[in-house]
């Protein structure tokens, strides 16, 4: 379809639907098309600029976030779009909504930390949202991180917790998506309970769930994807069960599917699993196919389970009962860059030693106290370490509070005391031995103040080197100017510079309800950690600490006037 006829098109179309609800028409058109296809942008574009030229900001989200299954490469993009719309349209669900759909991206990219950060971000808008589907879909998304990563037992209550939400909403009488919805999040409950339940042994609980799932698909195209991870999951318990024909009958099956939405995770899942059953039938050439496919897909993607890191244990075996050193080094080196990848995205699992560790010590400990017949003595030495540990607990504490409000105290009388941008600019000067022109000096002194002045430093993506072309000059002189003249490079001042605007800021009163993470974005950061860590570094203190005790001197301030003023109203103090 040429670009003059869609023009024409999209013309005629938007006259005849916007008598209409035109987005309800649109979103018809465009979920014809299946995830990743470009052709739903035909429609996806016109309900994005309709939103935008209504200023509706709930549609405008709406459509961004649809976006996001459409496209292949500008998730991410169009994840932030949707983000920006929810906050302009003030509404808190659609905000929280917006954070856990980009987390989803994130860790459908598999990356598992910066997705759970967005879903527990998410957790503080959806836990009191007036539609709690939001709630739980965010809650489901925290369990599967925390089944990824190994935290089974943690992750079934969140799952039960889901299954309680959705399950009764399936046969609600509600509107027929919300039931399709609700449909989805139960049917994917169960998949997510079956596998941590699987994870841990317990086989029993996942065939009765698997049962479930199959029973209560729909028979519908809708859920194919629910009935492929099933067939996946009766795979996985058939091979537990040695019905080893039964599971590559289901690995095949599922294989289908998981492969046309590429979810390359089930699918080397699956893989392996097959080879784990052609090789206890005997079929060894056919394990190795499998296995090798694997690897394939560890190759392209950089990533693997740990559930499956026996896939190179098998393949380094058997070339090394068949003699054969080139193959057993190939993939030897394999599973050593498995281990580093599963290391990095699981490196919560570590924690999980420490935990073992002190459970079986207390356990040890509980056996030698109940074989004691001195009752009297435990009771004594239990007290004392509560004691002990809570009056430790108590002075860690009051010494973390006293170091913040000292170093809240020695930051308010700096920020109290220096200079102006305009006296700073007069007394601070290059080097006298500096190799810089004087004329360059003065005009770069000229730049540099208007730079503070119309807070230029707040510009996200500047460098070095868009600053110097803006100025006229090169990186090299501009490097140079900014190390003679504060004694940082371009990054330390730029962040100095965003810091003190921030820090002035939040003590202004201005900025005293936002959240640290809109205040990194406000202040020209790309997250919150980094803010949080450079504004530590510089201040002595975090954001978070000086946004409360900033909060609680105006909370003071605010007390004492009311205090000496016998005529401030009651409503004057709610505005207050």
């Amino acid at each position: 379809m040429s670009k003059k006829f869609f023009g024409v098109f999209s013309i005629f179309l938007f006259s005849i639907l916007h008598a209409q609800d035109v987005y309800s028409e649109l979103r018809k058109k465009y979920w014809q098309y299946e995830g990743n296809d470009p052709q739903a942008f035909n429609y996806l574009n016109l309900a994005i600029s309709t939103a935008k030229g209504e200023k509706n900001y709930a549609e405008l989200f709406q459509a961004y976030d649809d976006a996001t299954h459409f496209s292949s490469d500008k998730k991410l993009l169009y994840a932030d779009s949707a983000m920006a719309a929810a906050r302009m349209s003030k509404d808190e669900d659609l905000l929280g909504y917006s954070i856990l759909g980009k987390g989803t991206i994130y860790y459908g990219s598999r990356k598992f930390q910066l997705a759970l950060d967005q879903y527990l971000t998410a957790y503080h808008y959806t836990k009191k949202a007036k539609d709690p589907f939001i709630k739980f879909e965010n809650l489901y998304h925290i369990g599967v991180v925390k089944s990824y990563l190994g935290y089974y037992q943690e992750a079934l209550p969140i799952f039960k917790e889901c299954y309680n939400y959705f399950e009764p909403n399936t046969r609600a009488k509600i509107h027929p998506n919300l039931i399709k919805n609700n449909t989805k999040g139960y049917l994917n409950t169960i998949h997510q309970m079956i596998v941590c339940y699987q994870a841990v042994g317990k086989y029993k609980e996942a065939d009765r769930l698997i049962n479930e799932g199959f029973m209560k698909t729909p028979k519908d195209q809708f859920y194919y994807l629910e009935k492929t991870y099933f067939e996946k999951s009766e795979g996985v318990s058939h091979f537990h069960q040695k019905r080893y024909k039964d599971a590559i009958t289901n690995f095949q099956n599922s294989l289908v599917g998981l492969k046309k939405i590429n979810d390359f995770t089930w699918v080397s899942v699956a893989y392996f699993y097959k080879g784990q059953c052609y090789q206890n039938l005997g079929k060894v050439g056919l394990a190795l196919e499998n296995y090798k496919k694997v690897d394939s897909i560890f190759n392209k993607h950089q990533f693997i389970l740990p559930e499956i890191r026996k896939n190179y244990e098998e393949l380094i075996n058997y070339y090394k009962k068949q003699n054969d050193p080139k193959e057993e080094l190939y993939y030897t080196k394999q599973l050593l860059k498995a281990d580093r990848y599963i290391a990095n995205d699981f490196k919560y699992l570590s924690t999980r030693i420490h935990k073992d560790y002190g459970t079986k010590v207390l356990l040890e400990a509980k056996t030698s106290l109940e074989h004691s017949n001195s009752y009297v003595r435990f009771l004594l030495v239990s007290s004392a370490i509560i004691i002990f540990v809570l009056g430790y607990f108590l002075y860690q504490r009051s010494k973390c509070k006293m170091k913040i409000q000292k170093n809240y105290d020695e930051l308010i009388q700096k920020m109290t005391s220096e200079p102006t941008a305009e006296e700073k600019n007069e007394k601070v000067s290059p080097k006298r031995d500096s190799k810089l022109d004087p004329k360059l000096i003065r005009e770069l002194q000229k730049q540099f103040l208007e730079f503070e002045k119309t807070k230029g430093f707040l510009a996200k993506g500047i460098t070095a080197g868009k600053m110097a072309v803006q100025f006229g000059t090169n990186t090299s002189y501009l490097s140079q100017f900014i190390n003679e003249t504060t004694g940082n490079n371009f990054n330390a001042y730029i962040n100095q510079l965003r810091i003190k605007y921030a820090t002035q800021k939040m003590l202004e009163g201005k900025w005293r309800k936002y959240s640290v993470e809109d205040i990194a974005e406000s202040s020209g950061f790309s997250n919150r950690q980094s803010f949080s860590n450079i504004f530590y570094e510089l201040n002595g203190i975090r954001p978070q600490d000086f946004l409360k005790k900033t909060n609680e001197k105006t909370a003071l301030r605010i007390v004492s006037q009311f205090s000496v003023s016998s005529h401030t109203t009651e409503k004057e103090i709610n505005y207050l």
